[in-house]
């Protein structure tokens, strides 16, 4: 089991703004809902693991900046994270991913 520190993204501003003005994330993005991303005005590659409604993995992909991915049409959810995580973490088709909300920090 690897674990990951995942910010989720829930809200229509938090979805929009995504990794948008970022150099980098540690750990990864969680849009939800959501069935497509964009790289325009990114800063660098991503790594987008497409999950349906019982977040199992529909498909990897990494994009480069300046690219506009197709929507999914079974994804309901998506997960961002730099080029190149998602091969270190085992995130490909098929797996079934465990999200929890991350404990707050006191």
């Amino acid at each position: 089991m690897v674990l990951v520190p995942v910010e989720i993204a829930a809200s229509y501003r938090a979805r929009s703004r995504g990794l948008l003005g970022r150099d980098g994330i540690d750990g990864g993005l969680l849009l939800t809902p959501a069935a497509g991303v964009h790289t325009v005005r990114m800063r660098f590659a991503i790594d987008v693991a497409y999950l349906d409604r019982r977040l199992t993995v529909l498909a990897v992909r990494t994009m480069r900046p300046g690219r506009l991915g197709l929507p999914r049409l079974r994804a309901r959810h998506v997960l961002e994270a730099e080029a190149g995580a998602m091969e270190r973490w085992g995130v490909r088709r098929g797996v079934r991913l465990d999200i929890r909300p991350a404990p707050h920090a006191v």
